[in-house]
């Protein structure tokens, strides 16, 4: 199985609208043919932050989301939903609004995370369930980690900082936030690992020595961490010679990270 544990289609009453809807948005974007440069792909960052929250409201136990919207935000309806709003915020801005595209993108997106940590925390309040410590740990730890990683970049590899850019920031990023809170989860928390992709990885660090006193995340770490790493130095090129496509697929590669590490975050903090 690659397919991580609770993968499943929502009902056909709304896979069909949601597909239709966003199939309308990649045809209106296609033919808008926007601008994607590095700010546009930075400013999508907190619609991922999104997508990851309300799919982490949709586990909880008496999920606050309403009944009628639960399908809209399993896996993978989520990601189809958040892409669907972000889309049509992106249409607007670039039919309707006067301002900047990614000043748009960025700040309704940032509500959006604003509005999900909100409900998050008030559910946490009210079923007594809210713990932020370790959360706000693994976010310290992914950001020195990050700034460990991007600092090494600049000096060994300037010519890629600069290439990659913010974009390659958000991908080390995320992809140190989705390593750290995961193995937090797992040897702090005692939460269990959905992907059987990462669980493989998970497993091998169970049968090495170092098991019993350093656990098993560790490796979770160092192996997303390089593989993000050689990302970001493999998409240099690319970047340089088709800005539109790297910046796009980079940005693509940064969702995989940061969707699943701000989804264990918000997971943590409310339930325990």
């Amino acid at each position: 199985m690659v397919l991580p544990d609770g993968f499943a289609l929502p009902p056909i009453s709304y896979l069909l609208p949601l597909l239709l809807a966003v199939g309308v948005v990649i045809w209106l974007l296609w033919r808008a043919e926007p601008t994607i440069s590095e700010r546009t792909v930075v400013s999508l960052a907190p619609w991922m932050v999104v997508g990851a929250g309300l799919n982490a409201l949709y586990q909880l136990p008496g999920s606050p989301i309403p009944d009628a919207l639960l399908p809209l935000f399993g896996t993978p309806a989520v990601y189809l939903t958040t892409f669907a709003v972000a889309g049509a915020v992106w249409l607007l801005s670039i039919h309707r609004l006067r301002a900047p595209v990614p000043r748009v993108l960025a700040g309704t997106g940032l509500v959006g995370v604003a509005v999900v940590l909100l409900v998050a925390l008030w559910y946490g309040v009210q079923h007594d369930s809210l713990r932020l410590f370790w959360p706000f740990v693994a976010l310290v730890v992914a950001v020195i980690l990050t700034g460990l990683l991007w600092a090494a970049t600049q000096f060994f590899y300037p010519d890629v900082a600069i290439i990659t850019g913010a974009v390659g920031v958000l991908t080390l990023f995320a992809h140190a936030l989705d390593s750290v809170s995961t193995a937090v989860g797992i040897d702090v928390l005692g939460f269990g690992e959905r992907t059987p992709l990462s669980q493989a990885i998970l497993e091998i660090a169970h049968s090495l020595p170092t098991a019993d006193s350093f656990g098993v995340g560790w490796l979770f770490v160092v192996v997303k961490l390089a593989i993000a790493e050689f990302v970001v130095l493999l998409f240099a090129d690319y970047v340089s010679s088709e800005p539109t496509e790297g910046y796009l697929l980079l940005g693509v590669v940064a969702a995989v990270g940061l969707g699943p590490g701000a989804h264990n975050l918000i997971l943590f903090a409310v339930t325990g």
